[in-house]
């Protein structure tokens, strides 16, 4: 061992005192590039790239906090398979090894889901955007957050309205953050596919001639504002049961603007 490289001795700045008297909400690590296993619907398990963001809360007595503790708990992680019910024990985890009165997690990662088409039935995948998010607050209640983006299309109501033949459609993007009361869930397969079926119709990645007639004809007699998809995707959310918070975005990247139709909303459900 090099001489002066001892670890009797070395002094833990991070541990000392601080007498700013300020309180830190939020201080950690994040864009860390870690590869994890998710849990899948079906019993299995989806290997991801994964992207995260790990937080505690910094009393107002301590300088820092120890950041490397993160990085060794996400090595640890790597091995296990992963659902939102497992963010909980990660997030707890978090908190107790690093002696903090709060603490967060937040895991951003491609998700694929096979996708048939709908003449053909031919398969191939499609990747959804998704994040899991978990948060135990000051007075210890945690919190779990479902995050999917899912694209899909949609046809102008009023190009089909006031033209003789044909209507511009464009690709859309409809983004949700659901919040799940405790003791229940939702799986990443479900609620992207009851979302897309608010759309005029859904995107596909391998469409056959057969299949791009269906899908052209499904979105001409299904027209949609993207007022119309936000109101339709609210109205889903409310009827679940097991949700206590959601927000939704809906964005379409229009084909004949040079800028993106957008509807934003969100709300407690009960």
């Amino acid at each position: 061992m090099p001489a002066g490289s001892e670890r009797i001795g070395l002094h833990d700045i991070q541990a000392s005192a601080d007498t700013r008297e300020i309180a830190l909400q939020r201080v950690g690590v994040k864009d860390i590039a870690v590869p994890l296993r998710v849990q899948t619907r079906g019993g299995g398990f989806q290997a991801v790239q994964a992207t995260c963001a790990l937080t505690v809360g910094l009393p107002k007595e301590f300088k820092g906090t120890h950041m490397s503790r993160f990085v060794e708990i996400l090595a640890e992680w790597q091995r296990r398979n992963m659902s939102g019910a497992c963010v909980e024990d990660l997030v707890r985890e978090i908190r107790d090894r690093l002696d903090a009165p709060a603490a967060g997690a937040l895991i951003r990662f491609r998700y694929f889901v096979d996708k048939a088409a709908p003449a053909t039935g031919a398969v191939a995948p499609t990747d959804l955007d998704c994040s899991f998010e978990g948060d135990i607050a000051l007075d210890g209640t945690y919190r779990f957050t479902l995050g999917v983006a899912v694209p899909v299309t949609t046809l102008c109501p009023c190009s089909k309205a006031i033209s003789r033949y044909g209507a511009h459609n464009q690709r859309s993007l409809i983004t949700a953050r659901v919040r799940c009361r405790t003791g229940t869930c939702t799986w990443i397969e479900d609620l992207a596919a009851a979302l897309e079926a608010r759309a005029s119709c859904p995107v596909y990645p391998l469409l056959k001639r057969e299949d791009e007639k269906v899908v052209t004809e499904q979105a001409y007699e299904n027209p949609k504002f993207v007022e119309d998809v936000l109101r339709d995707c609210i109205l889903y959310l409310r009827s679940l049961s097991g949700i206590e918070w959601f927000s939704l975005e809906v964005e379409n990247f229009e084909s004949i603007h040079n800028h993106n139709a957008w509807a934003t909303h969100e709300e407690w459900v009960g």
